[in-house]
This record gives C-alpha cells, sequence and structure tokens, in this order.
C-alpha cells in the first residue's frame, strides 16, 4: 500500500511539474500584439496569420503574434500611441503613417508620381532598400514593403476636371499631414477622418469623394456609396507591419531570424497577390455598375501641374526631404527614357 501510495504521488508530482513548466513556458512566450485597419478575413490578415502560425511552430511557442484587425485599436495615430506605451508591439500600416519616424517613409505617395506599375517596380527595385532602412534608423523594424496598388478618385457625382474635384467634399485620411497638404494644393478643402468613419461620412454626405484602391474600395465596403471612379490614378501606396525595434530586440538572435525569414516570404506575398487583386477588384467594381470616368490629355496635364505644386510644397515643409524627391526623380526620368520592351 505504501508502494502503491508513494507511486500515486509520484505520479502526482509528476503531472503538477509538467504542468508548472508549460504554464512558464508559456509566461516566458514574447507576445506580439499587432494592430491593423485591416478587416478579419482579407486576403492581408490570412497571410499574416499563416505566418504567424508558423513563427509560433518555428520557435517552440517563444515567439507569438496575436492580432487586433479591423481597426479595434483606433486610428494609425492611435496604434503609434499605444506602441510608444507598450500596449502594442508593431502595427500593419500604410507607409505615410510612419513620417514621424522616417519622413521619408512616403516618397512613393506623392500625388500623380507614378504613371505605370513598370515605373513602380524599376523605382521600389532600385529604393526599397533604402527605405526599410530608414524605418529601422526610425525605431521599427519591417519585413518588406507590400503594395497597396493605385488610388483612383471616387465619388457620387462625376469628376473629369479640377473644378469638378474641387467643388467636392474630399476625404483625406487624419493622420497622413502629407496627403492633407498635397489636396490643399489642388485647391481642394480636404475633411480629415479616421479610416473607420469613412463608410459613415459617406452614408451621411459628410463626404461624397474618397481616393483607394480597388480592393480597398470593396474591403471597406466604400464602393456600395459611390457611383463613379475617374480614369486617373491619383497616388501609389504601400503598407508594412512595423514592429518597435526595442522589442525585436529582445528577442534570440536565432527567434529574430525566423520572424524576418517568415514575415519577410509573406510580405513578398502579399506584394504580389494584391497587384493581381487589384486587377480583379477593378474589374468587379465595373461590372457591379461603377461607372468609369474619362479623363481629357489637357485636363490630365492640368492635374500633373497641380501635382508638381504640391510635390514642390512638400519638400518645402520638409515632409518629403530634397535628397529622397531627387533620388525619386532620378530614377523616373531614367525609365521614361529606356524601350518599353526592357523596362
Amino acid at each position: 500500500m505504501i508502494t502503491i501510495r508513494s507511486r500515486g504521488w509520484s505520479l502526482r508530482a509528476a503531472c503538477v511539474a509538467m504542468g508548472l513548466l508549460l504554464s512558464s513556458a508559456h509566461a516566458s512566450a514574447a507576445v506580439l500584439k499587432i494592430a491593423t485597419l485591416s478587416p478579419d478575413g482579407s486576403s492581408w490578415m490570412r497571410v499574416m496569420r499563416a505566418a504567424a502560425t508558423d513563427i509560433e511552430t518555428q520557435t517552440a511557442g517563444r515567439v507569438v503574434f496575436k492580432f487586433y484587425p479591423g481597426g479595434v485599436m483606433g486610428s494609425d495615430d492611435a496604434v503609434l500611441r499605444k506602441i510608444r506605451i507598450g500596449q502594442l508591439q508593431g502595427g500593419a500600416m500604410g507607409g505615410g503613417a510612419l513620417v514621424g519616424a522616417y519622413p521619408d517613409a512616403q516618397v512613393y505617395n506623392l500625388p500623380m508620381k507614378f504613371h505605370s506599375f513598370e515605373e513602380v517596380d524599376y523605382v521600389r527595385q532600385r529604393m526599397d532598400e533604402k527605405i526599410i532602412a530608414g524605418y529601422e534608423q526610425g525605431g521599427f523594424v519591417t519585413f518588406g514593403l507590400a503594395e497597396g496598388g493605385f488610388a483612383y478618385i471616387m465619388s457620387k457625382s462625376p469628376i473629369s476636371t479640377m473644378d469638378d474635384l474641387q467643388a467636392r467634399k474630399v476625404w483625406v485620411p487624419s493622420s497622413d499631414p502629407g496627403t492633407l497638404l498635397s489636396v490643399k494644393a489642388f485647391g481642394v478643402n480636404p475633411i480629415p477622418l479616421t479610416l473607420s468613419d469613412v463608410l459613415a461620412g459617406l452614408q451621411t454626405g459628410l463626404v461624397d469623394t474618397v481616393a483607394t484602391s480597388p480592393i480597398g474600395a470593396i474591403a471597406l465596403q466604400w464602393h456600395t456609396q459611390v457611383k463613379y471612379m475617374t480614369d486617373a490614378p491619383v497616388m501609389y501606396f504601400y503598407a508594412v507591419l512595423a514592429i518597435d525595434k526595442k522589442v525585436f530586440q529582445r528577442l534570440s538572435k536565432d527567434d529574430q531570424a525566423i520572424v524576418t525569414q517568415r514575415m519577410t516570404r509573406a510580405f513578398h506575398d502579399i506584394d504580389k497577390q494584391n497587384r493581381s487583386d487589384n486587377v480583379g477588384a477593378y474589374d468587379a467594381l465595373l461590372k457591379q455598375g461603377i461607372q468609369l470616368v474619362p479623363v481629357t490629355d489637357e485636363q490630365r496635364k492640368v492635374w500633373y501641374d497641380k501635382a508638381r505644386i504640391a510635390e514642390i510644397n512638400l519638400a518645402n515643409e520638409g515632409i518629403v526631404s530634397r535628397p529622397a524627391l531627387g533620388e525619386l526623380n532620378g530614377y523616373l526620368r531614367e525609365v521614361r527614357t529606356l524601350p518599353a520592351e526592357t523596362r
């Protein structure tokens, strides 16, 4: 009896010890809380969640990602504040949201800067690494840039001229000073709203015009409130997953390498997938009855002239540095002189 009791107590002690070990391992895991405005169920979230699952497995549970999608943590500004005080460890957001950490983050976002995806690819092959390094100097680790695509003007009434645009109630992101200044250069009185407030703004008439990518319009349900899309891409934009560098460096070197390798692959996949998704979404919008509004070459030149004024204003205000702007313009001059088949 004594032997049986001893074995029983030994078995209980072993179970308790195992439970304590498992509890200790879970407690010591680095939990990276990541917020994003991207809706849950979007391709963006599916790819990030798959990468996070792989990372948790490859690190034996030492690194765990916890996502807060759909804007539940507030605007990009709110997310950045929560990162600073340690409530969050990172955010997946548009590059322009991080201008406080790296002003040249929005050099790609200048209005009407790129005329084609061939130009985008030529420039990004030469400048992406510099932008990633700039984020790191500003205190954030990123894993590559994920294309958001070209933003188009979408509106309740057709817009084909500058006069049309100036008569509209145009939304701009409340956390993006560069876009605010750019829109003002077009003679527009912008209405700043957080991303989560735009749908209600369209429904109530607070705003009647937005600029977003085709997949953005569908994912955010804005396409249900507009009737027209102007056939002139007004801006190229991208997004990143930015993690507080100090938090990231607390991980072991091996775990840093695992996270970097897997998330870099994820963002490469998102970057490629978003381009094809945008093509499909563009076609879907037209099939659903959104009318494409043509812009004449004469009017397009007027828009380009306004965009040039906006660019000068951004450089004068220090929102984009002159060296970064000069480098971008240099690459664009190069690619525009190349034969189309070599771009």
